[in-house]
């Protein structure tokens, strides 16, 4: 792809004194983003609450040496004691591992805690936001947010997506939980502006499954392209919107698709039944998927998880090889 040149645009988070900002940066990532080289950001409620312990801190220690071996500066990102951390000792990290009171927080909830002190981990939204506002462009999850199933009736809709339409980062994800509408998702997406690169695919993936059978409209080959596109959004300017660049997991290591959706089905049925309704629905059908298919749902995705940490930190490297960094 055709490089372009790098845009002067100031962001936020540069032009704040840290005697004016709540964040507290770890020394590595301060010295890192200083040095512009490259960091990536990785999300806490995976570790908090999306694993069981102790495999949850392993997992956590684990993706943070998957950024360091790719040559990049791991920034985990949570709340503790009302102080947004971009990237956390090790004591830190054991305590988000392990502190059972750890609340989930949005971006919404972002203001809230730190005026409370609470502590929590940070999803999708929140560290999104807070790494963008540190200064760090790229972030790598497992799948994002986004519009609910029977979504005419429950108007349910991730805060993801809005808080990616109004940030500038790159967020490296296996898609969107297969649990949700992936056809509405992708056309919410659309609507907000945010555009979504599939990695040596045509297709988007499927969170746990490799394909959702749902086209995408851009497809890269290499990391550098993904950097190219960066930079090409910050020389057009406008709107300060998200890149999604959608990674599949290895078709080795999906679910076995009719599994997957054998199980979905009778997960959905059951949180009928039992009248799941709002912000349980997610959690309960996560859980339904983990116990049915005997841990395989699990394993789909960490492997997930774990290309797109690996994937994150090669387009840190790229973006931060051109001379771009915290401007």
């Amino acid at each position: 792809m055709t490089e372009l040149p790098a845009s002067p645009r100031v962001s936020p988070a540069a032009s704040l004194s840290p005697l004016h900002s709540p964040l507290r940066l770890s020394d590595e990532v301060r010295d890192a983003l200083a040095r512009r080289t490259p960091v990536v950001a990785l999300e806490s409620t995976i570790i908090a609450h999306g694993l069981p312990r102790p495999r949850n801190l392993q997992v956590a220690r684990e993706l943070e040496d998957l950024v360091r071996a790719a040559g990049a500066v791991p920034a985990t990102v949570a709340v503790l004691d009302g102080v947004p951390h971009i990237g956390l000792g090790k004591e830190a990290l054991d305590r988000v591992a392990n502190d059972t009171t750890l609340r989930k927080l949005g971006f919404r909830d972002l203001a809230p805690a730190l005026a409370t002190g609470v502590s929590g981990a940070t999803t999708v939204s929140g560290t999104a936001f807070l790494a963008a506002r540190a200064g760090i462009r790229v972030f790598a999850t497992g799948g994002l947010g986004g519009v609910h199933r029977e979504w005419v009736t429950t108007q349910d809709e991730s805060a993801d997506l809005g808080l990616l339409s109004r940030t500038r980062i790159t967020v490296v994800c296996a898609g969107v939980k297969s649990i949700l509408d992936v056809p509405a998702t992708l056309e919410r997406l659309e609507t907000l502006g945010v555009a979504v690169l599939g990695f040596r695919t045509a297709e988007f993936p499927g969170f746990y499954l490799t394909r959702s059978g749902r086209p995408v409209d851009w497809t890269v080959r290499e990391a550098s392209e993904v950097a190219d596109v960066m930079r090409a959004q910050d020389a057009l300017g406008g709107l300060d919107s998200a890149l999604i660049v959608a990674n599949p997991v290895p078709e080795a290591e999906q679910l076995d698709p009719a599994l997957h959706d054998r199980v979905l089905a009778e997960a959905l049925a059951a949180a009928e039944r039992e009248g799941v309704t709002g912000q349980a629905t997610t959690p309960f059908l996560l859980s339904y998927l983990t116990e049915r298919t005997g841990g395989a749902s699990l394993e789909a995705n960490l492997a997930a998880v774990r290309g797109n940490v690996r994937l994150a930190a090669e387009i840190a490297t790229h973006w931060a090889s051109a001379g771009e960094g915290r401007k």
